[in-house]
């Protein structure tokens, strides 16, 4: 539940600064966009490391703030009565564009093995799969699993700023991350299951 209760906090402290976007005629798709747009920006970053590794503190923030923008398009649409069917489609594709283009762009620098970042890769993807393809029968899957998308993208931030100074922790970070994704999707299949076969029961 730790995703669960950092976005709880997260909407209390950041209420106050929705209502002036809205003011400024900011809606929750162009935030949703912006998002996107800062991790292609995050990839490129990591692309440049190899040429100053500076740009991997760069890159760590950069993260931070595409996962801040994404958090606050929820925010604002349900702080102003903007949450849509398509809006929150449209969130879900973006975050898995953006997760998809972060790990390209670590994968791309050679900063950490091919094989270790395309696993994480497809785990990042698989666990916002099985939660989407639960939720689609029913059950829902908020706080399943410890690999969340919260925990990941913080988790990444600071293994990309710690690789300023000790090389190959963002490798080991990417590897952790492989490990912690499958085993989270592990753990999403089994609670499936489990529900699924608690509701028949009690049908």
């Amino acid at each position: 539940m730790v995703s669960s209760n950092l976005k709880k906090l997260f909407e209390e402290k950041i209420r106050g600064i929705v209502k002036p976007l809205s003011a400024l005629g900011v809606t929750p798709n162009m935030l949703t966009i912006l998002g996107v747009l800062i991790a292609v920006l995050t990839a490129y970053f990591f692309t440049l490391s190899t040429l100053n590794n500076k740009n991997l503190i760069v890159s760590g923030i950069l993260i931070l703030i595409s996962g801040s923008v994404d958090a606050i398009d929820g925010v604002l649409a349900r702080n102003t009565g903007k949450v849509t069917r398509f809006g929150g489609f449209f969130d879900s594709v973006a975050d898995r564009y953006s997760d998809a283009i972060i790990f390209s762009g670590i994968i791309i620098a050679d900063l950490c093995d091919l094989l270790t970042g395309l696993l994480a890769l497809f785990g990042s993807l698989l666990v916002s799969y099985t939660r989407a393809r639960a939720e689609a029968e029913g059950i829902k899957m908020a706080g399943i699993g410890i690999g969340e998308r919260a925990e990941r993208m913080i988790f990444l931030s600071l293994c990309s700023v710690g690789a300023y100074w000790y090389s190959g922790l963002l490798n080991n970070g990417i590897l952790i991350l492989a490990i912690l994704t499958h085993f989270t999707v592990i753990q999403r299949t089994l609670y499936f299951k489990k529900e699924i076969e608690r509701n028949n029961s009690n049908c």
